[in-house]
């Protein structure tokens, strides 16, 4: 074990072993000064996430949603940050939206998100990544089990767990379209995961993810000592705000209907990316901004 394993306490993919720890991290920084009641944050604390049906209005939804549709229908060819399905044409993720576009830009700025994420975090925030998800119907993968920061650590440099995802339902979620599973309250446990990070490991893993992973036996003792699996469902303009280390994933879209959503991650100005805890080079910039721009 390296000098540098044994000071950071969520190192991982240095064993061919997995390992759990205890969250070394707050869940909430903040107070109960801002949007969100003190049960709403004591909510949050206990479960890793907060949803709210219907936050954002169908006009909005409606607007977001044909800028969505346009982006993936317009994307240029020579431009980097659009993801496609595995082993198909179809378009799977589209990223960097915070600067591609003005009205993207503006709707994650919102009070209604960034307010609630600064609450939570105690401080100005400022976007780590942000993207649209289409789950297309029928064509829609699934996402396997996977803690957001523990890749962000690894192959971005987060330092500490204070950052919060923000999922925008573009259309309804529902039991038959691929919905957002969480393990509730897996947010207090860090899974250390197997194995190495290969070279250029984001080219694979936006598309299939096989590194960064739990393994089954880690799953199954999440769901032992945390909690049920949970999939906040709703109408087109629900939001669901997670913490960066809730284990989630979805299944794959066998229906008719499409899922889409925005995502947003709110990261805390006061926890810059770093140099990745991993021997490889940052991730590029559409996937984890290095750069600390304050907004909201």
């Amino acid at each position: 074990m390296s000098a540098a394993t044994v000071t950071d306490p969520y190192y991982s993919r240095v064993s061919e072993n997995w390992e759990s720890i205890l969250r070394q991290d707050p869940v909430v920084w903040g107070d109960d000064s801002g949007p969100l009641s003190s049960s709403e944050i004591d909510a949050y604390r206990q479960d890793g996430f907060l949803f709210f049906p219907g936050l954002i209005s169908d006009d909005e939804v409606e607007t977001l949603l044909k800028a969505a549709k346009s982006l993936a229908a317009e994307w240029p060819s020579d431009r980097s940050g659009l993801v496609r399905e595995p082993d198909s044409d179809v378009v799977r993720s589209i990223f960097r939206l915070h600067r591609l576009s003005a009205q993207f830009a503006g709707f994650f700025a919102d009070p209604r998100l960034a307010g609630r994420a600064k609450q939570l975090l105690g401080s100005d925030v400022c976007i780590h990544q942000s993207r649209i998800n289409y789950k297309p119907a029928l064509d829609g993968k699934e996402f396997f089990w996977h803690s957001d920061f523990e890749t962000w650590h690894v192959e971005d440099g987060m330092p500490r767990m204070r950052a919060v995802s923000v999922s925008v339902f573009l259309t309804a979620s529902h039991e038959f379209n691929g919905p957002l599973m969480v393990i509730q309250g897996s947010h207090e446990t860090y899974i250390r995961c197997a194995g190495e990070t290969p070279a250029r490991h984001y080219e694979k893993s936006l598309r299939r993810q096989d590194h960064g992973v739990p393994s089954r036996e880690a799953l199954d003792r999440l769901i032992r000592n945390c909690g049920d699996i949970t999939a906040p469902k709703g109408r087109a303009g629900s939001v669901l705000f997670f913490d960066c280390n809730l284990m989630h994933g979805s299944g794959g879209n066998l229906s008719p209907y499409p899922r889409t959503n925005l995502f947003a991650v709110y990261n805390s100005v006061e926890n810059p990316l770093a140099a990745p805890f991993c021997s490889r080079p940052p991730r590029p910039e559409f996937l984890a901004e290095r750069e600390v721009v304050p907004i909201g």
